[in-house]
């Protein structure tokens, strides 16, 4: 209720701010956080990227900044209208509420979803609000398991007692209450299906933990619950990817943070979170060398940008995966450990890895 009051707060003091600027005859202007790469870093302190201090100017009266200008007011007023109704919007239905044409004229506010997309991404950074507070969600991707019981919205929801499918993970998780949790650590995947393999082998029961997957990157709703469970219940987090320069890179996000969305990193990023796998050396150890798949020149290009990361660049473990990989010349999935029996990736290579202390930091 305070992170709600405070947001429409924000958002009320957006709007004087634009209505003061005309009641004084000045130009209305806004002050918006420079989203480009050269105003993010990362600070090796709180290992995590953030926000520089850059800001610019965007005026109403100026024909290259009109447009952005409008539709981040537009997306203003439809949060503080969310908010105020405690309704909340997909961001394709966000898109269109804000579509309309403008009176006298033949120009829309917005022609394509990434304009508001980007408007909503701009009112985050002017208000300090993220956009689940604002009351816009994006699509629900993502499952989870483990004898955790929470409240949603005034319904218990025990994730042990889901089925085959597992609890489908909101967007917004803020409001989502912890009645019970009782597991020693998670287990991040990338991959559905191989969520689904632990799922079946009741991973999360054998193993006393919560297992939880996306399909690729993962979403803000994941990596805020993550977080969430991280800090509030001191819970590992092990991160369990495809061995490729984009797996490090999911790990890297779910780690570090993500430089589109460094102005969210503290609710997001978990510095504490370990990659468990899958590493260049479980290729040789688990006789994974047939299943390589030859790296293509944007895999090879990857490679290159991930091992030169601020947080990668000087650590010594990550540059000597970043060296393998480009000795095998190839990726490998982790689907590839299914060749070592069908369930082999529950039985052995988890519990063996977490057991032996066998990840990356």
């Amino acid at each position: 209720m305070e992170k709600k009051q405070e947001t429409i707060k924000n958002l009320k003091r957006l709007g004087s701010k634009v209505t003061g600027d005309i009641e004084k005859g000045e130009n209305p202007s806004l002050d918006v956080p420079i989203r480009t790469l050269s105003n993010v870093k990362y600070d090796p302190t709180r290992k995590m990227i953030t926000m520089g201090s850059g800001m610019a100017k965007r005026y109403f009266f100026n024909v290259g900044h009109v447009r952005k200008f409008v539709q981040t007011v537009e997306a203003a007023a439809l949060a503080k209208e969310l908010n105020e109704m405690n309704k909340h919007l997909s961001l394709r239905e966000a898109f269109y509420r804000m579509k309309r044409t403008l009176p006298d004229s033949n120009i829309n506010l917005v022609d394509e979803q990434e304009e508001s997309n980007e408007a909503i991404e701009d009112l985050e950074l002017i208000t300090g609000a993220s956009r689940e507070l604002l009351h816009v969600n994006a699509n629900k991707l993502g499952s989870i398991a483990g004898k955790v019981v929470i409240e949603d919205k005034g319904d218990v929801i025990d994730w042990s007692k889901l089925g085959s499918g597992g609890w489908s993970i909101p967007s917004n998780v803020e409001d989502i209450v912890f009645k019970k949790v009782d597991a020693k650590f998670i287990i991040y995947l990338e991959k559905a299906a191989e969520w689904e393999r632990l799922h079946e082998d009741r991973v999360w029961e054998k193993l006393n933990c919560i297992i939880i997957s996306s399909q690729g990157q993962a979403t803000r709703g994941i990596r805020r619950l993550l977080q969430r469970l991280h800090l509030e219940y001191k819970l590992p987090v092990y991160i369990l990817v495809d061995g490729d320069p984009w797996g490090a890179y999911i790990y890297s996000v779910i780690k570090y943070g993500s430089i589109s969305l460094a102005h969210i990193s503290q609710e997001l990023a978990i510095p504490g979170a370990r990659m468990l796998g899958l590493t260049a050396e479980d290729v040789v150890k688990y006789d994974l060398k047939k299943h390589i798949i030859k790296f293509e020149e944007v895999d090879i290009k990857r490679l290159e940008q991930v091992k030169n990361y601020d947080w990668f660049k000087d650590n010594k473990e990550w540059q000597k995966q970043f060296k393998l990989w480009k000795e095998l010349n190839g990726k490998v999935e982790l689907a590839a450990l299914a060749s070592k029996g069908i369930t082999f990736i529950s039985d052995h290579y988890i519990p063996d890895k977490i057991k032996n202390k066998e990840f990356l930091d």
